[in-house]
């Protein structure tokens, strides 16, 4: 079968590898489409170098059909249509412990420090998968990861149906937060820089700013009838919209960090004070994410169509990451069973 790891020095590489038999405990996933995410520009970029092993095979948005079942696992078959929900967790640390095994302090996220979806054979725990339902396209199905951390971050931030919500950052999950807010019952404006990002999440529906065109706090205040926005998410991953944030939220508002910031930045603490703000963090997802993404990305509520802006071939992994860097694509998403 054919793979794609992180080799180093911002290189992808392409190479043959033999597939191994599930163990006990595990499922074979062969594995259709991977979606190329943030965070895995940010392995490519040697920010996680620290942290992983190389060559890494990376990848953890994914669809694919089971291939095969080890011993000890019940309730699958060969055939059926899964996503995978790649964490896995101790179950004996303290955040284990307290319910949070979600975000377990010795968590092994599955694609970044363990091998990831880039193969055409994955072997995984069986408690990861998530079933698809019938009849779900495997490309859309590619996209119920990043459509869980949406729902998470939505959730984590408590947004109640008629509530203002702002997004920072027009990217995939932007707006995929946006989607869901959307659908929860929230009135969202998302702000971007880039005009073409700006125009695709115009076509979905949703109001925009550009910042560098409007005074943003002063749109934010008309909008919001003087008050500022309920809750505010952070996703651009910018210093300069970190340091914002604060501006836009209202008393006793709601800011959610969703970006991974690979620096310490600066924060407005006495617009925090000043106004009783909640700061959030928000980091991945748990099972009932995974499984109200399923659905909404079944019942098209989420515009796969739209986001998915091309599939390229496992050979071109490369060539998608720069297009992806330029800010040329929305979502890319690997056919990494046309490379088997």
């Amino acid at each position: 079968m054919k793979t794609a790891a992180y080799a180093g020095d911002r290189t992808i590489q392409i190479a043959d590898a033999e597939p191994t038999a599930p163990e006990a405990g595990q499922v074979q996933v062969a594995v259709a489409y991977t979606g190329l995410c943030g965070t895995d520009l940010h392995i490519l970029h040697g920010n996680m170098d620290a942290r992983v092993a190389r060559p890494l095979v990376f990848g953890h948005e994914m669809s694919g059909t089971i291939a095969a079942v080890g011993d000890g696992v019940d309730g699958w078959t060969v055939g059926d249509a899964v996503t995978v929900m790649p964490l896995a967790w101790d179950g004996t640390c303290p955040a284990c412990l307290a319910g949070n095994s979600h975000i377990c302090q010795n968590l092994d996220f599955i694609g970044i420090d363990s091998p990831g979806s880039l193969q055409g054979l994955w072997n995984v725990p069986a408690e990861t998968l998530v079933r698809l339902p019938a009849g779900i396209r495997l490309d859309h199905a590619a996209l119920v990861e990043p459509v869980a951390v949406a729902v998470h971050d939505v959730r984590r931030s408590e947004l109640q149906p008629g509530q203002k919500a702002v997004v920072i950052g027009g990217g995939p999950i932007g707006v995929l937060i946006a989607t869901v807010a959307r659908h929860f019952g929230g009135d969202v404006v998302v702000i971007e820089l880039d005009p073409q990002r700006r125009a695709q999440v115009q076509e979905l529906g949703f109001a925009t700013l550009d910042p560098r065109a409007v005074d943003q706090v002063a749109w934010v205040e008309q909008w919001s009838g003087g008050a500022g926005a309920d809750v505010v998410f952070e996703v651009s991953g910018a210093a300069v919209a970190v340091l914002g944030a604060t501006a836009l939220a209202k008393v006793r508002g709601t800011i959610v960090v969703v970006a991974i910031h690979p620096t310490p930045r600066e924060v407005d603490l006495q617009r925090v004070f000043w106004r009783e703000l909640r700061l959030l963090g928000a980091r991945v997802y748990q099972r009932v994410d995974f499984e109200t993404a399923v659905e909404l990305v079944a019942d098209g509520v989420v515009p796969a169509d739209a986001l998915i802006t091309r599939i390229v071939a496992l050979a071109d992994t490369q060539d998608a990451f720069a297009d992806l860097e330029a800010g040329r694509a929305m979502k890319i998403l690997v056919d990494v069973a046309g490379a088997r």
